[in-house]
């Protein structure tokens, strides 16, 4: 029975999960000024999570094939034959199904709309078709996978004027322009499981001089992102030090890949990108919340004046 369960957590991709759920949490946060309701954040939370993993469990069905012959993972449990297809999509729809049922009674139907939305794009537009169809699959899937903070930001506010969709999607664009920079050092480094499996990945169409050039322009436009927060009014200093920081080691690790020291040096750029993205939005929670504590940030006080 254990063995079992510990099958279907594997389903839904546990430490992937995780960095979404927290920048959803996080938007949840730096939507209001102090606590968010109590409600939405928790059924929010619990309803976003849930469609995550349904999302990667859907993931693991379509890409069965593909993961069967990459060493990075033929352990998982279709590959290895410990579920049956059958079981990992009636997993994958109960998730689905509870997630939407979750966010539209004890939220609100236009979370559950977006994040219905979110899984539809990373489970169905982005694994079933741009994984195999081209080589920037990856930046043009990374809106679905870049969402949560607008589900976490949509859940407590129910986004009731302009203010809440511009600010909740400056931090979508974070992580949109973070995710090519993060998986294409993952790539750079697994391109041979990519091509066994006939993945056109960016190293495998392209070559890897040419992804090196694109993970630091990218890098380089992250760095640019991260600084929007603080210049529009929305995080203070202590947020802009950190992204300053945080930015200039990426585009550090970034620069160094062009000639790394040895062949692992992608892998190392791949955990600081985890490392950041967590980091960051650490930042942007701290500087927010915990450093005003409850006093409302200038941005809420413009919107009280408007």
């Amino acid at each position: 029975m254990g063995a079992q369960f510990g099958q279907y957590w594997q389903l839904t991709k546990p430490r992937v999960v995780a960095l979404i759920v927290f920048t959803a949490f996080v938007g949840m946060f730096m939507a209001v000024p102090g606590l968010p309701p109590l409600r939405q954040s928790v059924f929010g939370f619990i309803g976003i999570w849930l469609a995550a993993a349904s999302a990667a469990a859907i993931n693991h069905l379509i890409d069965q094939r593909i993961d069967k012959v990459m060493v990075r993972t033929a352990d998982r449990p279709l590959a290895t034959g410990a579920l049956r297809p059958a079981q990992v999509l009636a997993f994958a729809v109960f998730l689905g199904a509870l997630s939407m049922a979750i966010l539209v009674a004890l939220v609100n139907p236009l979370t559950a709309l977006l994040t219905f939305a979110s899984l539809i794009g990373y489970a169905i537009v982005y694994t079933g078709f741009l994984k195999r169809a081209t080589p920037q699959n990856i930046v043009i899937g990374g809106i679905a996978g870049a969402a949560p903070p607008l589900l976490g930001w949509a859940a407590v506010t129910g986004m009731r004027n302009e203010w809440d969709w511009a600010h909740a999607l400056l931090l979508v664009l974070i992580i949109f322009v973070w995710t090519p920079p993060h998986f294409w050092a993952l790539a750079i480094f697994r391109r041979e499981d990519y091509a066994r499996a006939l993945v056109p990945m960016l190293p495998v169409t392209h070559g890897v001089e040419y992804t090196r050039w694109q993970i630091l322009l990218y890098t380089v436009l992250l760095l640019v992102v991260t600084v929007l927060p603080w210049a529009v009014g929305m995080s203070g200093l202590f947020y802009l030090g950190g992204a300053l920081v945080l930015g200039l080691v990426f585009l550090w690790h970034a620069w160094r890949l062009m000639d790394p020291p040895d062949d692992f040096y992608p892998m190392r750029v791949f955990n600081y990108s985890v490392v950041y993205l967590m980091a960051l939005f650490a930042f942007l929670l701290v500087d927010h919340w915990l450093l005003p504590f409850l006093q409302p940030s200038p941005v809420f006080e413009l919107q009280q004046v408007g």
